[in-house]
């Protein structure tokens, strides 16, 4: 009787995710309501709630999946050797997280940056970031002087700084490449 409870409250996840998933496709992530997961899943209300605590843990959930996928691409790349070719292989990533603000405002509260205690999906995805960016720099062309681990800190850092400005007035007239390229050249290639 157990495993059946537990075989249907799988399903009922996975329906919730699916739902949100294909209302996320349509009208992207802001746009989507808890009352229409919860029809389009044919549950109750309460259900929704038994299984995320609020729209953001299944946010959380969704777009930590997105980031993950992101993530394989970069894990299975090439390390880059230049500021260019390390930009242009993250700019998929980094697009989708200024994609919308609010995919951008659960990023940043579900990050670990704002205190949160729970370390959810998306958390995780900023810690996958640093390992994959640590063996980059274990391997390329930049400098040597600090370690890998602070480099990727700090890169994490800078592309942090360059996604907020992209949602600020003041700095509204560059892309992300061009805000990017040159914080990491003053942080990667010193002196060059």
């Amino acid at each position: 009787m157990a495993r059946q409870t537990q075989k249907r409250t799988l399903e009922t996840r996975a329906r919730l995710v699916a739902v949100a998933s294909d209302l996320v496709a349509q009208g992207g992530y802001t746009a989507m309501r808890i009352e229409e997961v919860v029809q389009g899943a044919g549950v109750a209300k309460g259900t929704f709630f038994s299984h995320f605590k609020d729209k953001d843990a299944l946010m959380d959930l969704l777009i930590g999946a997105r980031i993950d996928a992101y993530l394989d691409e970069l894990e299975a790349a090439e390390p880059p050797q230049t500021i260019e070719d390390l930009v242009k292989l993250q700019l998929p990533l980094l697009q989708f997280m200024t994609s919308e603000r609010y995919v951008f405002d659960v990023i940043l509260r579900l990050s670990g940056a704002a205190a949160v205690s729970d370390v959810g999906p998306i958390a995780m995805t900023f810690e996958r970031y640093i390992a994959i960016a640590r063996r980059w720099f274990e391997v390329g062309t930049f400098r040597t002087d600090v370690s890998a681990d602070l480099l990727a800190e700090g890169m994490q850092a800078f592309v942090a700084q360059a996604l907020a400005l992209n949602f600020c007035a003041l700095h509204g007239d560059q892309t992300l490449s061009q805000r990017l390229v040159p914080y990491l050249r003053a942080w990667l290639q010193p002196g060059e």
